[in-house]
């Protein structure tokens, strides 16, 4: 779990709630649900016609990367690397087989079927770098989701304050109904500023740089896989990823 995610929602929340209690202001005052529908419904739907299903369904599975964002260990990889490395040298692409099987990232794992395959250098270069730049694309793709909603979302909040003054135009002689239009209006432009900029743009900047670390990490994978294929010293293999160390 990422912690520091929570906190951040959490501290975020709170200095809002304290800032706003010290000059007097009830949280109760904050909750208006027809400024939240409109805020809410709108940006979903603005994105909605934006996307492809396909796309808007991927971007909705990699919220739990917020809190539960996948871990790439450089070093760990490093020394697997140097490992196989060392097996292959000793007993031949073959050995890895049962090594493929134990791989739980599906990218390192069709690497090393494709090296156990016998695949040629250069088409195994080609074959996997193409998928990690389509992954990664992919995943890229489903950040601008959150990045877009972002954009969306504020000026969606000033549509929902306009409406609540037309609202409240209407209902002059109505004091209760006049209040309730002026609020409408100016809390859903909170809702606007405030999701936009404590959600969608904070999200879509995570998805990015779990993207960027998962993208070094593959990366390193593919450089020591091909260097096995080329048939490189294991030590040569180490110096040459150790670079990558870097990048944790």
């Amino acid at each position: 779990m990422d912690k520091l995610s929570i906190v951040g929602l959490l501290t975020a929340i709170l200095a809002i709630y304290i800032g706003f209690s010290l000059d007097g202001g009830h949280l109760s005052a904050l909750f208006e649900l027809p400024a939240f529908i409109i805020v809410f419904g709108g940006t979903l739907g603005a994105i909605m016609l934006q996307s492809s299903l396909v796309q808007f369904k991927h971007a909705l599975s990699l919220l739990k990367w917020i809190f539960y964002p996948p871990y790439y260990d450089m070093e760990r990889g490093i020394i697997e690397i140097v490992t196989w490395s060392t097996k292959a040298r000793e007993s031949g692409y073959l050995a890895l087989e049962d090594t493929a099987l134990e791989i739980e990232d599906t990218f390192t794992q069709k690497g090393l079927n494709l090296l156990v395959d016998g695949t040629e250098l250069d088409n195994l270069r080609v074959t996997l770098e193409l998928d990690l730049e389509l992954y990664r694309e992919h995943n890229l793709r489903s950040a601008n989701i959150y990045e877009a909603m972002g954009g969306y979302s504020p000026t969606i909040g000033i549509l929902g304050a306009v409406l609540g003054l037309i609202h409240a135009m209407s209902n002059l002689t109505n004091p209760d109904l006049l209040g309730q239009g002026i609020a409408t209006a100016f809390i859903a432009t909170i809702y606007g500023v405030g999701f936009a900029n404590l959600l969608y743009i904070p999200i879509a900047n995570k998805i990015r740089a779990i993207v960027h670390q998962q993208t070094l990490y593959r990366e390193m994978v593919c450089e020591g896989l091909i260097a096995i294929a080329n048939g490189e010293n294991p030590h040569v293999i180490e110096n040459k990823l150790s670079a990558f160390r870097l990048a944790q």
